[in-house]
């Protein structure tokens, strides 16, 4: 038998009012009472004990129909701490911010890749160092701290204890709350970071206003945060979203995951670098220089790189990109698009594959929104968006095609860490304001 307790009932009351006040405010205790179907008793006593928990504020007033000014009321920024650590292919990013979602520190330290799962204890050493700097710079007592975000490439399995599975051949079941327990004892809230950023853009961002949206991030990795009825999708054992890993050719190009064939292995960051390489080493191979149109392959055009700062054969494409020399060619190609046949070839290339993963998407689940980010994701749908979609349409079944929207994210390209620093807002709200 479920037996609710007063205190469950305070608690949800609580939660019910926050959450309003959050993602409505500023608004009345009038307003509040429409929106919650709670009576005017219940709200008023809440509201009372919100704000002497400096957890809500007053915000101005409005006038009302005949009456006194109505006070109106939101969630107080001060009113906590939170922090978002993005675990990136080439960075830990921990970022320090106020209940509105203002930035207010950031610490960042370059990594290898795969590093948390070949060697995760330097890794959990850099989180711990971003996390006293952070605090440290922006003056916050740790106190003032509601929780931690971590953001982490893999699944992440929820359970008794948090383990973290890479996507690559390394070590397997990081136990990553476990290392982070021995420097720090603020609440840690651990999940895939493309579903970290995914709840973002749902909240503040492209997916405001859809129950049903599938948030697909092209980075060095590609992954999906899904959300169905308003909630993520983790599946049975948190491994949902793993799109990047998804088959679109039998028999394909190898992946790091050690399948072949993989969406990753064709619409990913460093396989683009690595196609354009290709295309340009070919093209030395037989003697060609300047422009020529695309081969069979579609990548072999043009010779030589030229004033956009593609290099031709070596210039952007080393065995293993990463961080800031990835970002930068694989920037240039974009860049070099509208001039060089190869990089506009592989560019189309990539827009077709990509399109046909948007379609296994719209496929199975039927989205409102398909909300295409993440730093190389922002980048090709600013060159090839209307390609994409016409690849999508072309493999899509018509009737969900039509009735999906396909756009950008609206977050930005590092939206990691914003996004993990929503994980204790979420527990926060859940639990009506509880530390």
């Amino acid at each position: 038998m479920n037996r609710r307790t007063v205190r469950d009932l305070r608690r949800g009351n609580r939660s019910t009012l926050l959450r309003q006040l959050y993602f409505r405010g500023p608004v009345s205790r009038q307003e509040l009472g429409a929106l919650t179907g709670l009576s005017s008793g219940s709200v008023s006593n809440v509201v009372g004990e919100l704000l002497a928990d400096e957890l809500v504020e007053e915000a101005g007033s409005v006038e009302s129909d005949g009456g006194r000014p109505r006070t109106l009321l939101r969630v107080a920024p001060g009113g906590g701490r939170l922090i978002g650590v993005d675990v990136g292919e080439a960075h830990v990013r921990v970022e320090l911010f106020d209940l509105a979602l203002t930035e207010l520190a950031r610490w960042e330290h370059p990594l290898t890749p795969g590093g948390l799962e070949r060697d995760p204890e330097p890794v959990v050493g850099h989180i711990l160092t971003g996390l006293d700097a952070v605090v440290d710079k922006s003056g916050a007592s740790p106190e003032a701290v509601i929780g931690v975000g971590v953001g982490v490439p893999g699944v992440v399995e929820q359970g008794d204890e948090i383990l973290v599975h890479g996507p690559t051949a390394g070590r397997d079941a990081v136990p990553l709350e476990r290392l982070l327990r021995t420097g720090t004892d603020l609440p840690l809230f651990i999940d895939n970071g493309a579903t970290a950023q995914g709840q973002a853009e749902m909240w503040f961002g492209a997916g405001r206003g859809a129950d049903n949206a599938v948030i697909a991030l092209i980075g060095s990795g590609v992954g999906a945060a899904i959300v169905t009825a308003g909630v993520p999708y983790r599946g049975a054992t948190s491994s949902a979203g793993e799109w990047g890993h998804t088959v679109v050719q039998v028999g394909g190009r190898a992946c790091r995951c050690g399948a072949v064939g993989c969406l990753e292995a064709y619409v990913g960051a460093q396989a683009v670098l690595d196609r354009y390489g290709r295309g340009a080493r070919a093209a030395d191979a037989s003697g060609v220089g300047g422009a020529r149109g695309a081969g069979a392959s579609g990548v072999d055009g043009a010779g030589g790189g030229g004033e956009d700062g593609v290099d031709g054969a070596g210039g952007v494409c080393g065995a293993d990109n990463a961080g800031e020399d990835q970002q930068a060619a694989f920037a240039a190609i974009v860049g070099a698009a509208g001039s060089e046949a190869r990089a506009r070839a592989v560019l189309e290339e990539t827009a077709a594959y990509l399109g046909a993963g948007i379609a296994d998407l719209i496929n199975l689940f039927n989205p409102e929104r398909i909300i295409l980010g993440g730093w190389a994701g922002l980048l090709l749908g600013g060159r090839v968006l209307p390609r994409i979609r016409a690849a999508t349409a072309s493999y899509a079944l018509h009737r969900p095609y039509a009735q999906a929207e396909i756009g950008l994210a609206e977050l930005g390209p590092d939206a990691v860490a914003l996004g993990a620093a929503t994980l204790p807002l979420a527990h926060f709200l859940a639990t009506g304001g509880a530390r």
